[in-house]
Formats: structure tokens, C-alpha cells, sequence
């Protein structure tokens, strides 16, 4: 391989869009994905995602194709699809090994192939090189190496960006991790972490979200338990966190395409190693089960059904577009079945993606919006932080429930007529 190999960045969602950005102002670059309409948004200068600053997309040297053919003779191939969970929440590699084939109809010799989906010890080479060997007829660590650099993209935060992050490597041998340390390294500055191999970087990347989601959890159980006592549990986690080592996890619905889900991967590596996890399997239990104990609550405060009711917000987070794994749903789901009607506001989402993925209608502007029984704060935009006590008071109708969950308007003073409800 030359000293300035040609890079392939197969999936050019969250993940692979600013990776690939990145290497190609060090590197010869050429972005694939399988869906046309994402490369032609691309090559317009778009980013749905809001990942990529326009005026970067517009500038970048890399190239964007959807045709496979444009994979033919690169040196490095790196794979940065989605690796979902399906309906029993175990991991789904269907698109892992999907762009495995795809790779392996165009590695030629000396070629390294590098995963930075997220998937449990094991995958890249138990499951990925098979699959590469016998769509190239090469021999995997002969012919071709692997190597394994886990993703750590935040969806909107610009201060972590791959460029200023530590980045894990390993490689199939000792010469292909240097290799993507130099790789990877000529991005970030050379910060990076060799591991001492790709099970020890798998496993890395699986628990670091696995951790975040087990203390959510806690701080959702201890929300619970607070609410029965009286209290209110950002109170109580304000006064916690004066303490020097006290983790400053805040309560509320775990979603997106890492936390919610990475667990599940390593609950099934342990149950296929014959072990039981408990906590990570208690801690999604907790988080997957807020949306209904969320929806509970407030239609035991209304003390009616057919109430109207407001939803602001239904990404999986403040101010990004993702709707993956968003568990605003949930909340939505049972508030109707308890015989609620919900409207869904949220002017980051994609009003199509909405409907077509979710099966919800965005209400288009809450100017004009009649009164309604009840309001849900459920994502911390920064449009809902601008609400002032007059424009609440405006959407809850007088007696009505304003509910915070993410403490949105925790120092907005707002008047009797409307009841306050907060996780």
C-alpha cells in the first residue's frame, strides 16, 4: 500500500458524511452509498443530517457515487453502516454484512477493510471476514487485512467532532494497525489509541455506551422513586452534583442509534458466552419503559381521557434532526391507546421521514394553535427553550397540565391556571 492510499467510506449517514470529509483533506476520498437520492442531496451541497456544514460539503475533494464500481481498486475500505436491533432486540447485522458483499466484489490484494459499526467482540472477524473471503476469493489475513476503528460521533455536538476525538484503532496484525493509526491520526492530530486488538476495541465501543445507558437508568429509577416522596429530582441531582465525583446524569428517554440499542449487543455476547447481564439488561428495561410511565402519569393528572394534547419535540434529541430509535413514540403510542388525541410538533424532524417512518403528522406551526388540555415537553429544543410564561399560557388550556420533561421551562414562572407536572 502506498503512503497515501485511496479511501473508500461506504455509508455516508452520521457516521461515515464527516469521516469521510475529514480524510479527504488528507487523502483521496470517494464516499459510496447505496441510495441514490442521499448522493444526489450530497453532491447538491445538502446534508439532512446537519452533520456537515454546507460550505465544507461544497468544498470537499472527495467524490459521491452510489455506483459500486467506483469501489474498484482502493486501498482502504471502511464500513460505516447502521447495525440496528430488530423486533426481539437482537443485533441485526443485515447491513454490516450487506456492504461486506458489496466490498467483497471489488478488494483486490494488499487491501485493508476497516468497521467502524458498532458491534460486539467478535463480528469483524468471525462474521465480516467469511463474508469477504468468499465474495473476493482472497484469504483474509493473507490476501486482505481487517481492522476495526469504532465510530464516536454525537449527533450535533460540533465540539467532539471526529477530527477532535480520540480514535481507537486495530488491525488485523501489528503493520495494519500503524496503518490506521497513520490514517486516522492524519485527521485528528495523532490522537490515537492503539488497542491490542480488534475484540478489545469491539468490546470498547460496546460498553461506553452500555455504561451511559445503565446511569440514565439509575437517575430514571431515582426520578421515580423521588416523585413518590414528593421531591423533585432535578432538585435533588442539583444538590448531588455539588459533590466532586458524582456523575451529572440527567433523567429522561433514551433513545438514538447508540445508547438505546449498543446494550442489547452486548447482552448478546454475554448470553452466547453462557452469562446472564443483569444490570445492563435492568437498565433497559428502566429506559425502554419511560415513555409508558411518562404517559401514565399524565393521563392520571388530566383525570379524564379525550384530552388534546400537544407533543413538542420528537427526535431523539435537542436541536438534530435523528428520529432513530426516538422514544418520544412511546409516549405517544400510549397516551392514544389511553384515548388521548396527540398532536406531534417538532421543527428540526423531517415531516416526511415523519410520516413515512414513524406514522405521525407534524403539526406545521403552533402559531394559531388552539388551547390544549395538556402540553408535553419533550425535547429540548432550543425553539421550546424561547417559550416565555405568556406563549405557555397561550397552549395550555385553563386548568391544563404543561409537562416538562427535560425541565425545559424549570424557571418560567407560569400562572394558576396552568398545573405544572415535571419528571
Amino acid at each position: 500500500m502506498s503512503s497515501s492510499p485511496r479511501i473508500a467510506v461506504i455509508g455516508l449517514g452520521y457516521v461515515g458524511l464527516p469521516l469521510a470529509v475529514h480524510l479527504a483533506r488528507h487523502f483521496e476520498v470517494t464516499g459510496f452509498d447505496i441510495s441514490a437520492e442521499r448522493i444526489a442531496e450530497l453532491k447538491a451541497g445538502e446534508d439532512r443530517t446537519d452533520e456537515v456544514r454546507p460550505d465544507d460539503l461544497r468544498a470537499t475533494t472527495m467524490t459521491f457515487s452510489d455506483d459500486e464500481a467506483v469501489l474498484d481498486g482502493q486501498d482502504i475500505f471502511i464500513v460505516t453502516v447502521p447495525t440496528p436491533v430488530d423486533e426481539q432486540n437482537r443485533p441485526d447485522l443485515g447491513a454490516v454484512l450487506g456492504a461486506s458483499r458489496t466490498v467483497a466484489r471489488h478488494i483486490s490484494p494488499g487491501a485493508v477493510v476497516v468497521y467502524e459499526s458498532t458491534v460486539y467482540p467478535g463480528v469483524t472477524e468471525d462474521e465480516c471476514g467469511p463474508v469477504l473471503e468468499a465474495g473476493s476469493g482472497l484469504t483474509c489475513g493473507t490476501d486482505f487485512f481487517l481492522g476495526y476503528s469504532p465510530e464516536r460521533i454525537n449527533p450535533g455536538d460540533r465540539e467532539h467532532t471526529v477530527d477532535r476525538i480520540t480514535k481507537i484503532v486495530a488491525g488485523q496484525t501489528p503493520e495494519i494497525t500503524e496503518k490506521l493509526a497513520e490514517v486516522y491520526g492524519a485527521m485528528n492530530g495523532g490522537d490515537i489509541y492503539r488497542a491490542p486488538n480488534i475484540r478489545t476495541a469491539e468490546a470498547a465501543k460496546v460498553i461506553e455506551n452500555a455504561q451511559r445507558d445503565i446511569n440514565i437508568a439509575f437517575v430514571n429509577e431515582v426520578a421515580m422513586i423521588l416523585k413518590g416522596l414528593g421531591l423533585n429530582v432535578l432538585d435533588v441531582l442539583d444538590a448531588a452534583n455539588t459533590k466532586w465525583n458524582f456523575l451529572p446524569f440527567q433523567p429522561g428517554l433514551v433513545g438514538g442509534h447508540c445508547i438505546g440499542v449498543d446494550p442489547f449487543y452486548l447482552a448478546h455476547a454475554a448470553q452466547a458466552s453462557g452469562l446472564h447481564p443483569e444490570i445492563v439488561l435492568a437498565g433497559r428495561r428502566i429506559n425502554d419503559g419511560m415513555g409508558a410511565y411518562i404517559a401514565q402519569a399524565i393521563h392520571d393528572n388530566l383525570g379524564k381521557s379525550g384530552a388534546r394534547i400537544l407533543m413538542l419535540g420528537l427526535t431523539f434529541k435537542e436541536n438534530v434532526p435523528d428520529l432513530r430509535n426516538s422514544r418520544v413514540v412511546d409516549i405517544i403510542a400510549r397516551l392514544r391507546e389511553l384515548g388521548h388525541e396527540v398532536a406531534v410538533h417538532d421543527p428540526h424532524a423531517d415531516p416526511a421521514e415523519a410520516k413515512d417512518h414513524l406514522g405521525i403528522e407534524l403539526v406545521p406551526a403552533l402559531d394559531g394553535a388552539a388551547p390544549y388540555d395538556a402540553v408535553i415537553g419533550a425535547v429540548k429544543h432550543r425553539e421550546y427553550e424561547g417559550l416565555d410564561a405568556a406563549r405557555l399560557e397561550e397552549l395550555v388550556a385553563d386548568g391544563g397540565i404543561l409537562a416538562d420533561i427535560k425541565g425545559i421551562w424549570r424557571e418560567v414562572e407560569t400562572g394558576a391556571g396552568v398545573r405544572r407536572w415535571q419528571l
